[in-house]
């Protein structure tokens, strides 16, 4: 079966269940009449293995979820450019009222990867136009402490290190938005930072010291 087929397959299933005589099929009405009040935030790595609704065996509406690159924050720029991670952030929690914001790094990460062999900007003109070069710089810090901090810099075990790291950078950008940092000093909403492991389907939700 080719992977579109699989899909097409799947959105029956998903049609039947959601829009046929399932008890199910109530969630959608509701959802299409009332529409979404997700409680929580979940940004993500856009990895294939990581699906947070399978995840969480969640149903549709419970969770607001932004993919991207390695699961990075980027810190609080007011300039007008494409903020895609930003401007989800804004809908979410001016909007939308999300109580708790999660992070979910993950092992194996190809992004953590990426930033661990690529050199650093003075010697990486090669790579001025790349995307993900750039948007990997989010977490330069965590590569350098990382590093700076290693006995061996090609140990495999530095890439789960390095994406624990980059999770201590996400939650500080995230306190850089004045309307986030605002709600999370008034306990309306609370910030998360959740590690899962593809070889031992462990998820620490304390992977922050």
């Amino acid at each position: 079966m080719s992977g579109i087929q699989k899909l097409i397959e799947g959105y029956h299933d998903f049609y039947a269940v959601y829009f046929g005589k399932s008890p199910k099929a109530q969630t959608f009405k509701r959802l299409v009449t009332k529409g979404q009040r997700p409680e929580i935030m979940l940004i993500c790595c856009s990895d294939s293995r990581i699906d947070p609704s399978v995840l969480f065996n969640c149903e549709p509406g419970d969770l607001f979820v932004v993919r991207n690159v390695a699961n990075l924050v980027p810190p609080y720029d007011p300039n007008p450019r494409h903020h895609s991670t930003s401007s989800a952030l804004e809908f979410a929690v001016k909007h939308l009222g999300v109580k708790d914001i999660i992070i979910l790094g993950h092992s194996q990460c190809g992004g953590i990867q990426t930033l661990l062999e690529t050199p650093n900007f003075s010697d990486a003109s090669q790579n001025d136009k790349s995307f993900i070069f750039h948007w990997m710089q989010i977490a330069k810090e965590a590569k350098k402490t990382v590093l700076s901090n290693a006995k061996d810099p090609s140990d495999p075990a530095l890439v789960c290190t390095c994406a624990k790291e980059a999770l201590h950078i996400s939650i500080k950008n995230l306190h850089s938005f004045p309307w986030i940092e605002e709600r999370a000093l008034d306990g309306s909403l609370r910030l998360h930072a959740w590690y899962f492991d593809l070889a031992t389907g462990t998820l620490d939700r304390q992977p922050l010291p």
